[in-house]
């Protein structure tokens, strides 16, 4: 699908060649973990056992191929009751979705919902809305502001991060109180749905959340972690980082950075 809402510096792309070129060199400078800068992070809140969820799945898949999208799947459990058990969900994926409601201000929780940077959320098989919420945060300095790098160093993980950029007002270097949070995923899995609303279908699934968690503090300046690669990486998989603010009763807030390293 051709998407007509793109952040301003990609509208003056008119060549062709350069076109092209851009598009095959983001995925690989995005999934080699370099610094360069994501256009922002999609979480999809799904399941296995919701009818509405495959066509949103496979806007995640295609987020999550565009290169320049740090898109994962969060897979909930409390559809389970239906009568299919979702082989991807946990409590704790159910739990982040409930406490973006609360920071959210939102009543419910329902399935496929899709996050935007933290910030907004919104039908996630709505892949129009996904891109103009991406792209407008971008233009509005509502975006991804900080540089992250994932180093594979073999039997290690190293992270270094970057400056928070300014806030829109002309100053730099602001003081935020942000989490590094570490995602484990498993970048590609397919799974045959015998039961359930979805019986009789085999889907396809990117960017799995196996686990998460929170490796040290951000406060905007720079700053490295090395981690031990067999205790925060299932042999395989992939990882992400997140630079995200959270309140005083510990509800997820803004993105302001992201990188992920596939395998």
């Amino acid at each position: 699908m051709i998407r007509t809402s793109r952040t301003a510096g990609r509208r003056k792309l008119a060549c062709g060649a350069l076109l092209v070129a851009l598009a095959l060199c983001l995925p690989q400078a995005t999934l080699a973990g370099s610094s360069s800068r994501p256009l922002g992070v999609v979480e999809l809140f799904t399941s296995q056992g919701c009818s509405s969820c495959p066509p949103a799945d496979a806007v995640l898949a295609d987020l999550a191929r565009s290169g320049d999208v740090v898109a994962l799947a969060y897979h909930v459990d409390y559809w389970d009751y239906l009568g299919w058990r979702d082989a991807l969900g946990s409590p704790e994926n159910t739990a982040r979705q409930r406490a973006y409601a609360q920071a959210l201000d939102n009543t419910s929780i329902y399935t496929p919902q899709a996050i935007v940077n933290g910030q907004r959320d919104m039908n996630g098989a709505r892949r129009d809305r996904i891109w103009s919420a991406l792209d407008g945060m971008a233009l509005e300095e509502r975006g991804l502001r900080a540089d992250i790098s994932i180093e594979d160093r073999g039997d290690s993980i190293v992270i270094t991060t970057g400056t928070l950029a300014g806030d829109g007002t002309g100053s730099a270097g602001t003081t935020v109180n942000a989490h590094v949070v570490l995602i484990d995923f498993t970048p590609q899995q397919s799974v045959e749905i015998r039961t359930g609303e979805n019986r009789g279908k085999t889907l396809d699934y990117w960017n799995v959340v196996n686990g998460m968690q929170t490796i040290g503090m951000w406060s905007g300046a720079p700053k490295s972690f090395e981690l031990p690669k067999a205790e925060v990486m299932k042999k395989g998989n992939g990882c992400a980082v997140l630079l995200q603010v959270v309140d005083k009763k510990g509800r997820p807030g803004p993105i302001l950075g992201a990188a992920l390293l596939a395998p």
